[in-house]
Parts: structure tokens; sequence; C-alpha cells
């Protein structure tokens, strides 16, 4: 925390044996686990004074889901709503987001070569020789194909189904549980899109669609 944190002293000596408390309670079986206590952390200050840059390189210290919330207008006892919820549905959905950004890194280069395989489709055809193919695949490499426009089947993410609200979870559809995902994957109700781009604008979205793919395929 010093190295990245000037002053404040005190605070980041507390969160810091806060975080050390629960790593080791994590490291620990059965009955000694229930010795070490984590513990939530409190900060009460006037604006301006750290308490969100603190909580905030903590988090990102731990690899931990960070969400800002002004909890004010939420005291009120018994205020129940989408507002409210909404706060928990953000704590899930950043880490899940986060956790499917290190799977994509770890499957980064397979997915980098199906990408350049299906740019190698687009160009010459999958019928093509493979001597045209290592050829385009040279000039794409080297960058000379960048401007030339493809054509190219892509995942629609808008989807063809209805959006659903799930009972007791009000606005579900919104992020946390993504219906049309789910439904959509498992009724083979994926929807493809004709799209026409530049062989360099295509990369990106072949990249992360190939990823999913992989993914998809480990689960």
């Amino acid at each position: 925390m010093d190295r990245y944190i000037v002053g404040q002293g005190e605070a980041k000596r507390a969160v810091a044996i806060a975080l050390r408390n629960r790593w080791r309670r994590m490291q620990l079986d059965g009955v000694m686990r229930e010795e070490v206590m984590p513990k939530n952390i409190l900060m009460i200050g006037p604006t301006g004074v750290g308490k969100t840059e603190i909580s905030r390189r903590l988090a990102r210290l731990a690899d931990a889901p960070f969400v800002k919330v002004e909890a004010t207008k939420f005291t009120e006892v018994g205020y129940v709503g989408r507002d409210v919820e909404q706060i928990v549905r953000d704590l899930v959905e950043i880490p899940l987001t986060m956790m499917r950004e290190k799977r994509r890194e770890a499957v980064q280069a397979k997915a980098e070569l199906a990408a350049e395989e299906r740019v190698l489709d687009a160009l010459v055809g999958d019928t093509a020789s493979q001597s045209t193919r290592d050829a385009f695949r040279k000039k794409l490499r080297d960058g000379e194909l960048a401007d030339k426009e493809i054509e190219l089947d892509l995942t629609d993410a808008g989807g063809g189904l209805p959006t659903f609200e799930v009972p007791g979870v009000p606005g579900a559809q919104m992020g946390m549980i993504n219906l049309n995902d789910m439904l959509g994957k498992a009724l083979g109700a994926e929807r493809t899109k004709h799209r026409r781009l530049t062989v360099a604008e295509s990369y990106d979205v072949l990249i992360v669609e190939e990823s999913d793919k992989l993914l998809d395929e480990e689960s």
C-alpha cells in the first residue's frame, strides 16, 4: 500500500492486516480456520482523505471486485427496490467479468490463430489451396491487407429471444442473469449477423468470439 498511496499510515496498516487475516484464514483447515475471524472494514473521514483510493487499491492488489455506491439514499429502514438490488448484482457481475477476462487471456493464442483462419476464409475461401492460404497469410501478418474489406457472419449480441424478468430478482435481465444467452445456447438459437469490416477491424471482434467459443468448449 505504501508503494501506491502517500500518507494515511494507520488506515493502510488496518486494511492490510484485515486482508492478511483473510488470506491466513484461507490457508487453514477445519477448527483452526474458525480461530482466525475475518473482519469487515469501516473507514470514516471527510471527503478527499483517501478512503475510496485505499479501497480501490486494496481491491486491485487482491484482484477483487470493486464497486463504488452512493448509499445515502438507501439508509431508510426497509428500503428495497431495483437500485438497492443493483448493488448486489454489480458485486456478482464484476467478478464474473473479471474471471471471464482472465480465462480469455489463457486462450488468447488459440483464439488469435482461429481468428486468422476465419479472416483467411473470408479472403480466399475455405476451398483455396494451402499455397494460396500461405501466401495470403504472409501478407496478412505483414499488414498488407489491413485495409481490405471482408464479409463475416458474426454472433448477434442482441439475440432474438424476448427478455424475461426473474421472479424475486427485479431487473435481472439487465445484467447478472442473462437469460437471452442462457436460453439461446440451450435451444441452439444463437443468431448471426452478416457484417462488412476491414481486416484490421475484424480481428478484435473475431478474437473475442473465438475466445468465447473456446471457453464454452471448456465449460
